[in-house]
């Protein structure tokens, strides 16, 4: 049950929001193996002098950072197909992919409130965390 957050530095449409919700969330889907219905995705949309963001990129309008928690166990390898997959479906929305930046953060389940406040550790949630 990863909880993301995506942070950019522009307007988009609300069909164009939506979708970069669902490019994140199809990458989590793809590459950590949870259900389809396991979404918790937010989109933040700052104003460009309230998220700096590195010289060198060309068009800094569309820096996207996404910010990952999830239960620990994941692969590399697992890590290394979620990174591939969302820089892959934000091309979609004309994002470079030199201007993604994704921040992984793995939490032991037993940091997990869900359930109606079961710890994560506690339950059987219904996929493996170790892919």
């Amino acid at each position: 049950m990863p909880s993301a957050q995506i942070e950019v530095r522009r307007e988009y449409s609300a069909a164009d929001e939506a979708g970069l919700i669902e490019a994140v969330h199809a990458a989590l889907v793809t590459a950590f193996k949870i259900p389809p219905q396991d979404k918790d995705v937010r989109l933040l949309v700052h104003e460009p002098h309230r998220f700096a963001c590195s010289p060198r990129l060309t068009q800094p309008e569309y820096f996207t950072l996404v910010t990952i928690d999830c239960f620990a166990g994941r692969s590399v390898d697992a890590k290394r197909t979620l990174y591939t997959e969302i820089v892959t479906n934000l091309k979609a929305y004309n994002i470079p992919p030199d201007h993604v930046t994704i921040l992984v953060r793995d939490h032991p389940t037993t940091n997990w409130g869900i359930r109606a406040g079961q710890a994560a550790s506690d339950l059987n949630l219904g996929f493996n965390i170790n892919v």
